[in-house]
């Protein structure tokens, strides 16, 4: 075992940190003071550059170490950043809240501090980068708001394009289903038309990772402007539309042991290092195990050896409205609201470059939220106005005080103050209780639906936010568990209806599919919960192939595919050559398919894809007058004779030897080794994995290449009671450190579904540890 001293100025007692054989971290404090102030010191100790980098977007501080290039993104980020009274801010989340964080930054400078002193310590990258890590204040963690996910305002701005090219929303179904279904036009979106897809550049910008290229870092002041459109539209909508998570809780009647179980499983972009971290923190006053973003204090999915815990999105939950403005013809500072002409709030901020450089940049901001586009000939500006730069909203902040509830009373108590994202949180606990509520700031929009953009002239504003009561919850229901997968999941009767939540859901393939198998035992384990989380059976096939079961082929090419489909078991596994097939023609030929057969316009398909299942598969399996039974049968015999000629050239002529995992894989790769040829080397990967973006194990992946994009890449199985039989995993490692033999290690165990153990016993965390360090305070100097 390797063991080291290391002397802290802040802590107060001696602590430890213990590494296990996987890579998780159980911290030993004798306060909740010194826990999390040590909870900083790891993160650091094993996340330090994502942390940085992370800080540096967030509050716009990216062009100081890397250049002009980036004071886009910077202005972008400072647009969304929390703005208001931080007195108010703190006391939203929890009593304790800021000193929590106070001690937590005080423990991440204090590792900064000892890099600086000691530079081998340094992760890598800064060295390769030329970059310092900078301190940090504890406001830092609460303003940032701009990683949470978001997605309705940039759906506003498409629908109003589609629909103004008369498109009916019946065709619109095809890009973003709508439950319950609706006729979004009115009056007000007629006035304001289509407006221009850049308008939510700046938007985007602000919520975009950090890229790093060599044309970038060598940008000028001049050319600056060019780096606000950074991440392709196709690419953007595609992402927006994968990212999702599942999350179960099944009652001891129903499990083997008379246990509960908990599952949860977050379906987000794949990075290096992952977006989870996975911490253990012990003191007398608190010990919890679970997984959050490692520049969070705390942790929002695991247990506290009492309840436990995990989320989903609650999908459909709209959280943002895009406002229009008709500005002044003598002062494009001034914008209409009710009978007057009010003056937007400018601000001037000095941003840094490099060498002592520095160039300001203009803020702009209406009543609703920031502006994010001008448009001065038409005498128009966009703004955007989104739950998130309100007191209480730092995404999935509120877990700090959520994580220490012990019962589903008060977990459900202090839920109703979580602010973003939206989530659908499940429960469980050693009483035997098992519940879900949904949580969230929910904006009441008494005049309109939040689908289209409206006018910002006061004739649509939200009254205030929904009592926190009215959002759905259920506690021991009679079927035995809960469960959630970002389906419209608002019960049927529930006061209200889903309409005061949204109407954009993610389809139901994955809730059905965990519905069956919650339903089809009463004697589950934690072996069946892990099968469930790497399930790979396809919804979406099981119904397709059944249209296809009347089609008859009409060449060779056809004649093959339908021979290899119908044989099939819908299952996506990674050996399956039918899998292989199945999901390119899904993907690449059927949905594009029916859009361009639908939406003729070459300016308007392209904003349609990459195809909502539950919408194109309504219009598959319903022909009618947007696609005859003739032309239904046509679509799907052509393009699957085109997915099968693309198979054989990229997979070779022998189908028997096509698989899926030849060409749809998971690769980690480092940002940075897009600048530095040497960081290439920090890639993990290629590793071929099955699953897709319609199955329980997620694995949405982009077309170009069928590379993973977004998943699981944090899965937690929970024994509530015997909580070393907990399992976890968390790619493509605990480390961000390249040089840390747990930078890459899980990657090979979760590219096959498998797992490793989530301990929590102080005997099972000490014979698995292999690493112990041994922290102790150091004089003030």
């Amino acid at each position: 075992m390797r063991e080291e001293e290391i002397a802290l100025v802040g802590l107060k007692a001696p602590a430890q940190i213990i590494v296990d054989k996987w890579g998780i971290p159980h911290i030993r404090a004798e306060g909740l003071a010194d826990l999390f102030f040590v909870q900083g010191v790891n993160a650091a100790r094993d996340r330090l550059w994502q942390l940085d980098l992370w800080r540096k977007r967030g509050l716009g501080e990216l062009a100081a170490d890397f250049g002009p290039g980036y004071l886009e993104q910077d202005r972008a980020a400072r647009l969304f950043l929390y703005r208001g009274d931080m007195e108010v801010e703190w006391a939203s989340y929890a009593s304790d809240a800021r000193q929590i964080c106070e001690s937590f930054v005080a423990g991440i400078n204090a590792w900064i501090d000892l890099c600086l002193n000691e530079p081998s310590r340094l992760p890598p990258e800064f060295e390769l980068l030329g970059t310092t890590p900078a301190r940090w204040k504890a406001e830092d963690v609460v303003r940032v708001r701009s990683h949470s996910w978001m997605r309705n305002a940039l759906s506003e701005v498409l629908r109003s394009n589609i629909l103004d090219a008369d498109i009916p929303p019946e065709v619109d179904a095809l890009r973003q289903n709508l439950q319950p279904v609706r006729d979004p036009r009115n009056e007000t979106a007629a006035e304001i038309g289509a407006l221009p897809l850049d308008c939510l550049d700046t938007f985007k910008l602000a919520i975009a990772p950090v890229t790093l290229c060599r044309e970038r870092l060598q940008a000028t002041r001049e050319d600056a402007q060019r780096w606000r459109k950074v991440s392709p539209l196709g690419d953007v909508l595609r992402d927006s539309a994968g990212q999702g998570s599942n999350n179960w809780a099944i009652h001891g009647s129903r499990t083997a042991t008379g246990r509960p179980i908990l599952a949860s499983d977050p379906h987000r972009m794949h990075a290096l290092p992952s977006l989870r971290y996975i911490v253990h923190l012990t003191c007398p006053e608190f010990d919890g195990i679970g997984a959050g973003e490692p520049a969070l204090p705390g942790f929002c999915i695991g247990h506290n050896g009492t309840s436990a815990f995990g989320l989903t999105l609650f999908f459909g939950h709209d959280q943002e409205d895009v406002y229009v403005y008709e500005t002044h013809p003598d002062d494009p500072d001034l914008y209409r609201y009710e009978d007057e002409w009010l003056r937007f709030t400018v601000h001037a901020e000095l941003v840094a470059l490099p060498k002592g450089a520095s160039a300001t940049q203009t803020l702009k901001f209406s009543r609703h939220g920031p502006v994010v586009a001008e448009y001065r000939e038409q005498r128009r500006a966009v703004a955007v106005r989104t739950v998130w730069t309100d007191p209480g909203t730092a995404p999935y902040f509120r877990s700090i005080a959520t994580m220490r509830a012990t019962n589903f009373a008060d977990f459900r108590d202090l839920m109703k103050g979580w602010g973003v994202p939206a989530t659908s949180q499940v429960y469980a606990d050693t009483n035997g209780t098992v519940g879900w509520t949904a949580a969230g700031f929910s904006p009441v929009r008494s005049n309109w639906d939040g689908l289209l953009p409206v006018h910002g002239d006061g004739t649509y504003e939200w009254e205030g936010y929904l009592d926190p009561e009215r959002l759905p919850w259920s506690c021991n229901p009679s079927i035995g568990y809960v469960a959630t997968a970002n389906e419209m999941n608002v019960p049927a009767g529930w006061p209200g209806g889903p309409e005061q939540f949204g109407y954009e859901w993610y389809e139901s393939s994955r809730a059905d599919r965990l519905a069956e198998l919650l339903s089809s035992s009463d004697n589950h384990d934690i072996a069946a919960s892990r099968a469930f989380q790497t399930d790979v059976y396809s919804k979406p096939a099981e119904r397709l192939l059944d249209l296809l079961s009347h089609i008859e082929p009409t060449d060779d090419d056809e004649a093959n595919a339908f021979r290899m489909l119908r044989g099939w078991d819908f299952h996506v596994r990674a050996e399956s050559s039918a899998a292989a097939l199945f999901e390119m023609w899904w993907s690449t030929y059927l949905r594009p398919g029916l859009i361009q057969r639908l939406v003729k316009s070459p300016e308007i398909s392209p904003l349609c894809g990459p195809g909502d299942p539950a919408g194109v598969l309504n219009v598959l399996e319903r022909p009618g007058a947007l696609l005859s039974e003739l032309k239904r049968d046509t679509l799907l015999r052509s393009t699957l004779g085109q997915a099968y000629r693309n198979c054989r050239e990229r997979l070779g002529t022998d189908n028997t030897t096509w698989k899926w995992s030849s060409i749809h894989t998971g690769y980690f790769e480092h940002p940075a080794g897009r600048v530095v040829d040497s960081a290439k080397a920090f890639d993990v990967g290629p590793l071929g994995v099955g699953g897709s973006d319609s199955v329980l194990m997620n694995m949405s992946y982009r077309l170009t290449d069928y590379r993973l994009t977004i998943g699981a890449s944090l899965r937690v199985v929970i024994d509530v009671g015997e909580w070393d039989n907990s399992v976890c995993i968390n790619t493509p490692g605990q480390s961000g450190d390249p040089r840390s033999p747990h930078f890459g290690d899980l990657a090979p165990i979760w590219a096959v579904g498998d797992y490793v153990p989530l301990l929590y016993s102080r005997e099972a965390v000490d014979a698995a540890s292999d690493q112990r360090i041994f922290l102790i305070p150091a004089p003030m100097r």
